[in-house]
This record gives C-alpha cells, structure tokens and sequence, in this order.
C-alpha cells in the first residue's frame, strides 16, 4: 500500500444484471391478508365483572349488620347451637334485604365508568 485511502473509498463491484426480469432475488411471498380479529369474549366477561363488583358491593352494605351480628353471638371456637345458628341466618337475611338492587345499581354504574375509562383488560369502549 501506498498510504492512501483510495482502497476505502472505492465503490461496491456492480452486480450482474438479474435475469428475473426486474424482481428482486429471494423467495416469492404470497400477499398479505389484513389479520382477522380473534375471538373475543367480551359479553362473558361483562357478566363476570358485574357480577363480581354486585357481590363487592352487597358485601360492603350488609358488612355493618353482619360485624353487629357476629359481636351478639357469643365467642369461642365452640360450634353454634341450632337456636345461634337460626339467629345468624335471620341476621344475615335483614342484613342484605332490601340492599341488592342498590348493590346491582351501584355494580353496574361502577362498571359503565369502568368501561369508559378503559380500565377493564379485555372490555374496551367502542
């Protein structure tokens, strides 16, 4: 070498033409399909929600009664006798009467706002 840098800034060897007409060496891929759009369990998983955030929400308004209930029954890990058994169910059927269509309102309105924030995975807003 003669110290200079012609060898670096010489162009690439020019390919021979391509006998394929113009098209581009390489295997021949079909044309793309737009993607199809999977199933999605949108309506199923609706119902699950509501149906989970009723359950929250009868559960968070018949919590007073049912703590006041529990504090009545006696303690220790005995087992309840029929008549203290009988009490716990009349407690917990006032507990909740009259308060599930106010915990199924309060579910689904938490699920509309739910849904138009786009909080919920698999529920989008359309």
């Amino acid at each position: 070498m003669d110290g200079t840098l012609a060898h670096v800034a010489a162009p690439p060897p020019a390919r021979p033409p391509d006998p394929g007409h113009g098209a581009p060496p390489g295997p021949v891929l079909p044309p793309l399909r737009p993607r199809q759009r999977g199933f999605s369990p949108t309506f199923t998983l609706s119902i699950v929600y509501v149906a989970a955030l009723w359950i929250v929400f009868s559960l968070l308004l018949a919590l007073p009664d049912l703590l006041a209930g529990a504090r009545a029954l006696p303690p220790g890990p005995a087992e309840l006798t029929p008549a203290e058994l009988a009490q716990a169910r009349e407690i917990a059927r006032a507990a909740v009467s009259g308060r599930l269509h106010y915990a199924l309102a309060a579910a689904l309105a938490t699920f509309g706002a739910l849904v138009w924030l786009n909080w919920l995975p698999g529920v989008r807003r359309r």
